[in-house]
């Protein structure tokens, strides 16, 4: 089973957009894919039901957060996303990052947001000398005309932080949770900008 955790201690930099996407990814490849969530605002089990029985299935586990962290998925599951609370910490992001093939690390390009993220990424790096590819960082909500995303371009060259893709700032992602869908379930000929940037994350992911 391969497993797949979302997670930064800011909150509102994307981590439920990046949850869903990523499932809805995998279940247009056909895969059995179980979507956790360890907050307890439930964002992104909210969003699953409002989605459509006539989408490819997305399951879920019917149980608190906590034990979401530790839960074992049903035999049948081959891909597991798990988005995260804020808030996490101590033996449950230890866990998680036990738990976790990959890690995917949302960043919005902002003085703040760029500031604890960097940190959170020395951390999680140092708890896998190793295999640093099994984190990565994805800019969310971006406009490239701005002067805060050269700001984050220009800290990230300076930092060494690898950004893997970008996610620009758009509606289509509010419309798309809305409805229980993804970019995965529409016609890629209609977002051909978005499927062009989602395209390094999902040969990451499939990697």
């Amino acid at each position: 089973m391969k497993s797949v955790v979302v997670m930064n201690p800011k909150g509102g930099v994307g981590k439920s957009t990046l949850s869903t996407n990523i499932a809805g990814y995998f279940a247009t490849c056909k895969h059995q894919v179980l979507l956790g969530d360890t907050d307890i605002q439930q964002s992104a089990k909210r969003w699953l039901s409002n989605r459509p029985s006539s989408l490819p299935a997305i399951q879920t586990w019917d149980y608190p957060a906590d034990l979401v962290i530790t839960a074992k998925p049903p035999a049948s599951t081959t891909h597991l996303v798990i988005d995260t609370a804020a808030s996490v910490s101590g033996w449950r992001l230890d866990k998680l990052i036990e738990r976790a093939d990959k890690i995917l690390v949302p960043l919005q390009p902002n003085f703040f947001d760029i500031q604890a993220t960097y940190e959170f990424i020395q951390f999680l790096k140092s708890k896998q000398p190793k295999d640093q590819q099994k984190v990565q960082v994805v800019a969310m909500r971006v406009n490239p005309r701005t002067k805060a995303w050269h700001h984050l371009m220009d800290f990230a060259e300076k930092m060494d932080i690898f950004l893997l893709t970008y996610i620009r700032d758009t509606q289509n992602y509010g419309r798309f949770s809305s409805q229980g869908t993804t970019l995965f379930d529409v016609d890629a000929a209609a977002f051909p900008s978005d499927y062009e940037q989602w395209r390094p994350l999902c040969e990451w992911l499939d990697n």
